[in-house]
């Protein structure tokens, strides 16, 4: 993939970068602005070529609808415009206008069909605006979007550089150093499934925790209450045969009336519900960390929703503590890491999810292979 280090001559040209500005946002504050600060030395970096810098990016899911609030965090950093309508006259008016180093931030993407349909006319539209287009959204480079795969077939296209620290670390997780231990928990099964086994066939440790381990303790024909099981059938009984495969041998749960109590497995209860992994399984993990060479973490231990984090803050720091390499995913987990101030404490912090682990699967994404 070419990079935004093999752009040349910027001075005046009309940069488009798909960013990934999709963070948790209450009334008109940015909550969690780990995503967003992870992009802005590309931004700036992109300034200081004297390039006029567009910005796009999704807002689904998080709180509201419109990046308006982004828009008035990132004035904190550089002066920006706000772009509400893309089809409009105006913004053809105001990116025309712009001059050397100025940004603008173009509406949430997803009010538009074409987003995520893939439209070619609005890939067209959207890359009519630019000289050049920069991937700096590795986290939703999983999806096949207009402005992942769509822009990129209509003017130039690169790999930003927070693009590339996520595509170069990730890649390091697909043949790791040996031996390797593997922590996946938060809940998607079906989705996490693949990987667990990726990781089982190579040999190397796999820890299921989270909501993934209540599938793997009904198959066993353990009682998991009222907790959170994802519905279907997945054959997994030779998974549980594997002997790196390590399932929790104690739980938190809460009982009808809200109180919590650590329990053995096979002693949950049927009023009961899974919230977190107990001090026992914390120290096999550390056992597990100890004889690593290489960690890989995705996903919380327990319901981090709902206050049951302890198992993910300790954890958290018994792998920062370790001084392994380490590389770890997920928005709930990377939030606790950052509450606990940790996170310069791992060798790498992706900004990616779902991506992540469909890289780890592949090894390829659409947005990785539209700029090859």
């Amino acid at each position: 993939m070419k990079t935004i280090a093999d752009l040349k001559n910027l001075k005046g040209k009309r940069v488009i970068m798909r960013v990934d500005f999709n963070v948790p946002i209450e009334g008109s504050v940015v909550m969690d602005d780990f995503r967003i600060r992870k992009t802005i030395p590309t931004i700036e970096k992109l300034r200081e070529k004297g390039a006029r810098v567009i910005l796009m990016s999704h807002l689904e899911g998080k709180g509201g609808d419109s990046l308006r609030p982004v828009f008035n965090y990132l004035r904190t950093f550089f002066p920006i415009t706000f772009i509400e309508d893309i089809e409009s006259k105006e913004a053809e008016e105001v990116i025309k206008k712009m001059s050397n180093t100025e940004v603008v931030l173009l509406e949430n993407l997803r009010k538009w069909k074409g987003e995520k349909a893939n439209d070619p006319k609005f890939a067209k539209r959207l890359a009519s605006f630019a000289d050049i287009y920069v991937n700096e959204a590795f986290p939703t480079s999983h999806r096949e979007h207009a402005s992942i795969v769509g822009v990129p077939k209509y003017i130039p296209g690169v790999a930003g550089n927070l693009f590339m620290q996520e595509f170069n670390n990730l890649k390091v997780a697909l043949e790791p150093q040996s031996p390797a231990l593997f922590i996946f928990g938060g809940a998607k099964f079906s989705t996490k499934l693949p990987l667990l086994k990726k990781f089982l066939d190579r040999g190397e440790k796999v820890v299921v925790a989270g909501a993934l381990m209540n599938n793997f303790y009904q198959i066993k024909g353990l009682e998991v209450g009222k907790s959170l099981v994802e519905e279907g059938y997945f054959d997994i009984n030779k998974m549980l045969e594997d002997q790196d495969l390590y399932l929790p041998v104690d739980v938190v749960v809460q009982d009808k009336a809200g109180r919590a109590e650590i329990k053995e497995p096979n002693k949950v209860a049927a009023r009961d519900v899974i919230m977190d992994v107990g001090p026992k399984t914390i120290e096999d993990l550390q056992t597990f960390i100890t004889e690593s060479k290489f960690i890989l973490w995705n996903g919380p231990l327990g319901n981090y929703e709902k206050g049951f984090d302890e198992g993910t803050k300790e954890l958290a720091h018994r792998i920062a503590e370790s001084g392994k390499d380490s590389i770890v995913g997920g928005g709930d987990t990377v939030a606790v890491i950052a509450k606990l101030q940790l996170l310069d404490k791992f060798t790498f912090v992706s900004t990616a999810g779902g991506a992540m682990l469909d890289f780890l699967e592949d090894g390829i994404l659409p947005g990785v292979e539209i700029l090859n």
